[in-house]
């Protein structure tokens, strides 16, 4: 079947790609790539991906586009299934003989529920979709196609279960559909260079966070990876099909936790290439070293909190003195650290919020983002906070006007409450002069970096404004 993969338009600025962790408006203009729906794209020689949001394309063009495809696979997510359900009645009111398919960690988790969202979904995929929907694609009755849920003469069905992908060599490389179907150019992210590109070098995190989506719904605690030399032939072609991008990604859950780590940085300092990754603290100084001296620029760690209670309650399995030792030796290194932290979780109080924004100060990263902790249904959180009575509203009320809403309320401390916090810890944070400086460092070494800083800053403040002006009603 000819085969339209669609990341579906949504909120105006709404990252709601395959790739984005929390489905939201970022503070500013952000987009991830839709690493996930490339990768059964790349397996189908007459498919398209298009990602409506980041492209900018309305519903009325991907309407007209469909028109074109006898298949149409939607990423969709818990905030935004009732607007991806609407996006699917309207391509089966203009053409009824469209096969529509959802697939993402909200139908893997509640696959009957999604196909009850609306009657224009003829089948949603659970786990790992990506052979699931080519064997679709492919012509193969539903009934016999594992790891799907589908309608049948009125009812819903499911077929046994689909393992998960152990040789991820096998895969297509997703850079190839990128360059095929996407810009980078309408990829941005405020802590990577422009233009960037994101991709994968394994699936699945041993990490066990209780509130961590992607390793409880889709990709599992099992950490699966591609070998050093496939990873290699990609990131070769991603060169010469993107002469202009400044940085590459590594979206892996852990990276640093690849067994193959100390090899693919080489692999990747031979080929000279800018990259960045995520990170856990327990990397060591003489690892970080390496990395660094094979074209290791930033490493995005989530801290999470400042409290050690909290980073026990959420089984995160790190100490706050290693935090610090991991900041100081990448700072010593010339390695820049984004922190990423979350508001609300188990445990917290109006003393533990000032504590984490105390700890964000200390170890000073050279950026930051705060979000509010999102019991996203399939995870750990999400069912203590339902069996705790902690959970205050859900679904798609997880966003507000494109914007991450908290949903969680304590006994000691609301929801209204924790909502505010973002925007004074983020104020505490970077109207510091040290910040300040930094940025206005970078900003005279590079005009082109000066022009999208002004912007990032307006976007910014724009953000916050809208936050505050939330509050109010």
């Amino acid at each position: 079947m000819r085969t339209l993969f669609l990341n579906p338009p949504s909120f105006d600025g709404f990252d709601g790609s395959a790739g984005a962790r929390y489905q939201a408006r970022r503070e500013i203009r952000s987009f991830w790539y839709p690493t996930w729906l490339a990768y059964p794209a790349g397996m189908l020689a007459h498919s398209r991906l298009l990602d409506a949001s980041a492209r900018g394309v309305d519903l009325d063009e991907v309407v007209r586009l469909a028109g074109n495809y006898d298949l149409v696979i939607l990423h969709t997510s818990t905030p935004t299934l009732a607007n991806d359900a609407k996006v699917a009645e309207s391509l089966k009111d203009h053409f009824p003989q469209l096969l529509v398919g959802f697939v993402g960690s909200h139908p893997t988790v509640l696959p009957e529920e999604t196909l009850q969202q609306s009657r224009a979904v003829d089948f949603v995929a659970i786990g790992e979709f990506d052979y699931t929907v080519a064997e679709i694609a492919h012509g193969i009755p539903l009934e016999r196609v594992d790891g799907i849920a589908y309608r049948s003469n009125g009812s819903i069905l499911r077929t046994p279960p689909r393992p998960f992908i152990e040789n991820l060599d096998a895969l297509p490389f997703v850079t190839e559909i990128y360059a095929r179907d996407l810009r980078p150019e309408d990829y941005f992210i405020g802590y990577l260079q422009h233009p960037y590109v994101s991709l994968y070098a394994g699936r699945g995190c041993r990490s066990r966070c209780t509130f961590c989506l992607w390793p409880q719904t889709i990709s599992g605690h099992v950490y699966r990876v591609r070998t050093p030399q496939n990873l290699y032939e990609e990131m070769q072609g991603a060169k010469r099909m993107f002469p202009h991008v400044k940085e590459y990604f590594f979206d892996d859950d852990t990276f640093t936790d690849n067994p193959h780590i100390l090899e693919i940085a080489r692999l990747m300092g031979r080929l000279g290439i800018v990259w960045s990754c995520n990170a856990r603290v327990s990397v060591s100084k003489e690892t970080l070293k390496v990395l660094k001296e094979n074209g290791l620029r930033l490493l995005v760690v989530g801290f999470e909190s400042g409290n050690q209670k909290i980073l026990n309650n959420i089984r995160k399995g790190v100490h706050l003195d290693q935090a610090r030792a991991f900041v100081k030796a990448a700072k010593e290194l010339g390695i820049l650290v984004h922190g990423t932290f979350v508001l609300g979780l188990p445990g917290e109080s109006a003393e533990t919020i000032e504590e984490t924004i105390r700890f964000a100060r200390e170890i000073d990263p050279y950026s930051m983002q705060v979000s509010l902790a999102a019991p996203y249904p399939g995870t750990e959180l999400y069912e203590q906070a339902k069996r705790e009575g902690w959970l205050v509203k859900e679904g798609d009320r997880l966003v507000r006007e494109g914007i991450q809403d908290s949903v969680l309320s304590y006994g000691n401390l609301s929801s209204e409450e924790m909502f505010c916090a973002v925007d004074r810890f983020y104020r505490a944070f970077y109207l510091r002069t040290r910040p300040v400086l930094r940025i206005l460092g970078d900003m005279l070494r590079d005009r082109e970096l000066f022009r999208r800083r002004v912007r990032e800053g307006k976007e910014f403040f724009s953000f916050l404004a809208k936050r505050k002006e939330m509050t109010t009603r």
